[in-house]
């Protein structure tokens, strides 16, 4: 059961990983939608992929490039009621203190170090970001208890699990990369200290999430610069894929609601808590075929005016196997997310990647000269 809705309104959230895709776009929905509240944005800014994208969504948020020696930003953000501060969330010093000089009421942690192939080739940075980081996090929600602690994991704890839709009473213990693992341990570590110390925390597994001003390394993204360009997209597994792509608007909303309503405190008949932890699927819930999201991507770059509309993109085409780590399908059963929460995801991959499109003209026209 889940109790009746928390007010955000007057709140103090921190919201890790806020200059990164979801990040950016739950802090501008939080300060624009609720009244009175204070919102803490962290992030390292690291360059796994071009910071010029970090700052961009800082910038849509009022915040400039200026740090102090602490990493605050010196210029306060447009939103008076929002504060940003430039640091790593492996460093465990910092974040304690972030939770000793704030209330924090709500944690948000989308802090991670994202990408399946990155992680064959640096798993440092996966094991600092995302096991010692959000140790890091939950620690500090044990000394400075807070009414819920939301966190990414992600869809790819399934794996290599066969049987579709993926739901979260599945298996998930064969991971097929890193990341996966680091994932997967994140919900193991948060069900450890809700049972521990009584901190609610719900894990959401993010289904391929896209949208204007993403990630460069998704594949809409890669794509498009890679067409743009001149050059070859590789379709993997010739093409025998299948996303559950779910528009970053659709996540945020999910994101939004789940912080409203936080996995019960109840006692067992030991006496001891009943660990207050929950995790969900959100997916779009209908697995679209590769090269079907690839047509739509290249029918809206040419509706947007990024691409001409003689381009030929069969001559762009590259056909290769699998590569290590991805999987051939993900798919999202997320009636728990509906039952619970009364929401579905609502934007078609045909709107969404219409937005990314004009967006990315939008965006590249005035700052890169590649037109």
């Amino acid at each position: 059961m889940l109790p009746e809705n928390i007010d955000l309104s007057g709140k103090t959230i921190l919201v890790t990983g806020a200059a990164g895709f979801i990040g950016a776009f739950l802090v501008k929905r939080l300060l624009c939608d609720f009244k009175n509240i204070k919102v803490i944005g962290l992030d390292n800014i690291n360059d796994y992929y071009m910071v010029e994208l970090k700052y961009h969504r800082l910038a849509e948020l009022g915040i400039t490039r200026d740090f102090d020696v602490e990493g605050q930003a010196v210029q306060s953000s447009s939103f008076s009621n929002f504060s940003f501060l430039k640091g790593d969330l492996s460093d465990k010093e910092l974040v304690s203190d972030i939770f000793k000089k704030n209330h924090i009421d709500l944690v948000v942690n989308l802090a991670a170090q994202a990408g399946v192939r990155y992680s064959i080739e640096n798993p440092d940075a996966y094991i600092q970001s995302n096991i010692v980081g959000f140790y890091n996090i939950l620690e500090a929600c044990r000394y400075h208890p807070v009414q819920h602690l939301v966190y990414a994991s992600s869809s790819s704890v399934y794996g290599g699990n066969t049987k579709i839709p993926f739901s979260t009473d599945d298996n998930v213990d064969h991971p097929v990369s890193l990341y996966a693992a680091t994932k997967k341990s994140n919900e193991l570590f948060a069900h450890c200290y809700s049972k521990l110390y009584d901190i609610p925390t719900t894990g959401l597994r993010f289904f391929t999430v896209y949208g204007p001003a993403g990630r460069p390394d998704m594949a809409y993204f890669g794509f498009t610069n890679k067409l743009l360009r001149g050059q070859t997209i590789q379709i993997y597994n010739y093409g025998n894929c299948l996303r559950d792509f779910t528009y970053v608007d659709d996540i945020v909303e999910g994101i939004v609601r789940v912080m409203k309503k936080s996995p019960e405190k109840r006692t067992g008949v030991d006496g001891l808590p009943i660990p207050p932890y929950k995790v969900y699927n959100i997916g779009g819930g209908q697995p679209e075929n590769l090269l079907d999201f690839v047509n739509i991507l290249q029918e809206e770059l040419v509706r947007a005016g990024v691409l001409p509309k003689n381009y030929n993109f069969e001559e762009h085409k590259e056909f290769v196997p699998m590569q290590p780590g991805d999987v051939p399908i993900t798919y999202a059963d997320s009636s728990a997310f509906e039952q619970d929460f009364g929401f579905v995801p609502k934007i078609t991959l045909r709107v969404g990647l219409r937005k990314f499109a004009q967006w990315y003209m939008d965006y590249y026209k005035h700052l890169i000269p590649i037109f």
